[in-house]
């Protein structure tokens, strides 16, 4: 039986990290509302109660009764965790003077604890909260401090083989708490048990045996979009079920430039059974005038279900239509208050009637955890480092309508764009280098350096038309009134958030000079330096 950590998800913002650090530590975890813990799970092993955007006194606060979990398994509050427990079990929670953001380093810590074990005295950690606990629940004791935060963390013992609790006000999830994953390797591994078998290895073998039961000798179309995610997808469907799948890669008329022809190749050196489909005239006839972002979305979700369903009537005995949704599109397209961050094609998009049903063999895997997979099955290396790329392709960077000459214009500046970024060398060392490598780009440590290419540096780039805004130029002494481009590239690590990568000025300079003398349309290049949050990676 595969172990859990169950994370409750009270609406933090960092909520997905808690869960990529625990991913981290060969653990599997699952991130569920609140009040939607599975108590008749047997391979729970530890819960984690997350922080939130509300105070405990706030009367849209979400409260849950941790009674049925309490002493049955080891428990660790963060923030909004620690103070609700805190709340509820004989403890104080009172505003803070001031609003308690951003460094601070303890100044006291129990490294007899548990919980703190292998913790350097002074450690830094990460706070952002306005409440603070002014007393602990009954029955626990401080175990670390700051200077400006008394309760820090606490601890509840227990007897009698009960399973003990854990609050911390700071979160170890965050990448400036710097010992912050080796909290959360104390309680998973320490206190929780886990034997961290979950690996990509694991996760095919499982995962493998999973889809043979579940589709049976049914037939499987996919939907490929030519990204990491379907690829993969499509890899373990055929190394499950073999000849009982057809995948099905759509020409919407978004795509990038001669990316149709390249991508069918690969997947011939793939051994897919694949049928290329160019829907164009659809997709752009549908769109035609359409502006708002979530529309786009929703009717390329819609158009794409319509031609995977008119080719599976081809293909009379096919049963499933399969995706390559990965956690984060299933995360997004909903949070824990019930607001739509953005419509996922996979997710947001999909009728309530396919007439197919829904296989999404990747729906509980981070971004580079599907690397991984790819990577364990052998797959070429030049799929498995590709950007992502939205599902809705260049339409969700097309500002307002999309009309085939907006596509032209940004499928040449975004090639322009791209090769740049393939073709420009930087060498790279200390945290940055461990970084690359540690997301499995190939490349050669010599005298503490690695050469990549930018492209492998940064975790997504692609260009921005911004339709709906003319500038004002100057070309062979003649006034233009042309279309400018925003150019994007982010750093991360699994998309959850996001910063803007700091690109060299002279290939900044270079790029921008040939997408304005090449490509006609555009006569200004712009730079978007915004981080996520608060902004997406995406603009629409």
């Amino acid at each position: 039986m595969q172990q859990k950590i169950i994370i409750l998800d009270f609406g933090s913002q960092t909520t997905q990290l808690i869960g990529r650090r625990v991913r981290e530590l060969d653990t599997f975890c699952e991130i569920l509302p609140y009040n939607k813990f599975p108590h008749d799970d047997p391979s729970v092993i530890g819960v984690i109660l997350s922080g939130s955007p509300f105070s405990v006194y706030d009367p849209e606060a979400f409260q849950v009764d941790l009674s049925r979990i309490r002493g049955r398994l080891p428990i660790l509050g963060i923030c909004y965790g620690a103070q609700f427990m805190s709340h509820i079990w004989g403890g104080k929670v009172e505003p803070a003077g001031s609003r308690e953001y951003g460094r601070q380093h303890l100044t006291s810590v129990d490294t007899e604890n548990p919980l703190f074990e292998g913790f350097d005295h002074g450690s830094q950690v990460w706070m952002s909260h306005g409440d603070t606990i002014t007393r602990i629940p009954q029955g626990a004791h401080v175990i670390a401090s700051t200077e400006t935060v008394e309760n820090a963390a606490y601890h509840i013992p227990a007897s009698n083989g009960e399973k003990e609790v854990w609050g911390v006000q700071f979160h170890p999830e965050v990448f400036h708490s710097l010992q912050g994953t080796l909290l959360l390797k104390n309680f998973v591994v320490g206190i929780c048990g886990s034997k961290q078998n979950w690996s990509a290895d694991s996760f095919v073998e499982t995962t493998v045996k999973e889809l043979r039961e579940q589709i049976g000798s049914d037939r499987v179309i996919l939907g490929l979009s030519g990204g990491v995610d379907s690829s993969v997808a499509a890899v373990l469907l055929n190394k499950a079920i073999g000849s009982q799948l057809t995948c099905i890669f759509v020409d919407h008329g978004m795509l990038r430039k001669n990316e149709f022809n390249d991508v069918m190749r690969d997947y011939e050196c793939l051994g897919l059974n694949v049928i290329g489909v160019d829907a164009s005239e659809k997709f752009l006839g549908d769109l035609a005038g359409v502006k708002e972002p979530e529309r786009k979305r929703k009717i390329i979700g819609r158009d794409f279900v319509e031609v995977f369903n008119a080719e599976a009537r081809k293909i009379t005995d096919a049963r499933w239509l399969a995706q390559g949704t990965i956690y984060p599109d299933r995360i997004e397209s909903l949070n824990i208050t019930g607001k739509v961050i953005k419509s996922h094609h996979n997710v947001g998009g999909l009728p309530e009637e396919m007439h197919l049903s829904l296989c999404e063999p990747l729906k509980w895997l981070f971004k580079d955890e599907v690397r991984r997979v790819g990577r364990s099955m052998g797959m070429p290396e030049h799929l498995i480092t590709r950007h992502p790329f939205p599902g809705p392709g260049l339409a969700v960077r097309i500002l307002g309508d999309i009309t085939r000459e907006k596509v032209r214009i940004l499928q040449d500046a975004d090639d322009i764009y791209i090769r740049g970024l393939r073709e420009y060398k930087v060498r790279l060392s200390g945290e940055e280098a461990r970084r690359v490598l540690a997301a499995g780009v190939p490349a050669n440590m010599e005298n503490g350096e690695i050469e990549v290419s930018l492209y492998d540096q940064i975790w997504q780039a692609g260009c921005i038309l911004l339709s709906e805004v003319r500038s004002v130029g100057v070309m062979g002494d003649e006034r233009t009134y042309e279309n400018p481009v925003a150019l994007r590239a982010v750093t991360s690590s699994d998309a959850m958030t996001a910063d803007w990568a700091h690109l060299p000025y002279d290939f900044m300079a270079k790029v921008s000079n040939d997408i304005i003398n090449k490509v006609k349309g555009v006569n200004r290049v712009c730079y978007d330096i915004s981080s996520k949050p608060p902004s997406t990676i995406e603009w629409e």
